[in-house]
Formats: structure tokens, sequence, C-alpha cells
């Protein structure tokens, strides 16, 4: 089913939650950030292929190997949030994007307009950071 929205559309609290035109939102949303991702990720892996390090100065070999490093970390960073993209979009096929994975609950359209790729809702979160918490305490 082909879902057209309004340019200015955005989702709200007064409507059914995820009713098509709010799925249909992130999903668009989703790909549009995906899309931004893998544009940046051929520019920093044009830049890491252009050659390697010429600088003499010893300073400066430092200083590109420092943002070479830091280019790898960015981009790998990227990777990992791409694979979420797509296990949020695998969510929106089997309708299940929206909802807890943990409780069922709604994440709720604040938080999925904050953080589109969230499994967990805000009570389920705090749950596992606390967790973690106690489990580095130990």
């Amino acid at each position: 089913m082909l879902i057209t929205l309004a340019p200015d559309y955005s989702p709200s609290e007064v409507e059914d939650y995820m009713n098509p035109q709010q799925v249909e939102f992130f999903r668009q949303r989703l790909l549009r950030w995906r899309h931004e991702l893998l544009l940046e990720a051929d520019g920093t892996l044009a830049s890491l292929s252009e050659g390697g390090i010429h600088e003499a100065d010893i300073t400066d070999r430092a200083s590109v190997e420092t943002d070479r490093a830091l280019e790898l970390r960015t981009r790998d960073r990227a990777r990992k949030l791409i694979g979420k993209i797509d296990q949020a979009l695998v969510r929106i096929e089997q309708g299940t994007y929206g909802f807890c994975e943990e409780t069922g609950e709604q994440i709720g359209l604040k938080r999925l307009l904050a953080r589109p790729i969230a499994t967990l809702s805000i009570e389920a979160q705090e749950r596992h950071e606390r967790q973690e918490r106690v489990q580095r305490d130990e």
C-alpha cells in the first residue's frame, strides 16, 4: 500500500499510534538518514584512499595519523548505526516498529522522533542501564 505524506506532516499524539502515516514518516526518515550516512562514508573512504602520508615533519605526520584514526572510528560508528537503521526498517516491515522489544508497550513518538532506531521504551532502557551499572560495580 502506497502512502503519500504531506510535505509538512509530523506525527501527532492525537493520531492512532503507528498508523500508516506515522509508519511511513519513520520509514522515510530512516531511509534518508541511512542515505546520508552512506554518502558520508563514501567521502571518508575517498579521503582515506588518497594515498599515504607525505608530511616530512613528524608532528604533521602524527596529526594526519590522528585524523585518519578519528575518521576510521567515525566510519565504524556509522557502519554500526546503518546496521541499526536496517534493523528498524525490518521492524517496520514486520509491523513491530515503535513497540518495545522487551515489554511490547509503545516506545512513544517523542522518543522515536529523538531516536528513530530505539528498540526499548524509556522505562525498559532505564532498567537496562541500572542493571549495567550494578554489573559494572560488582
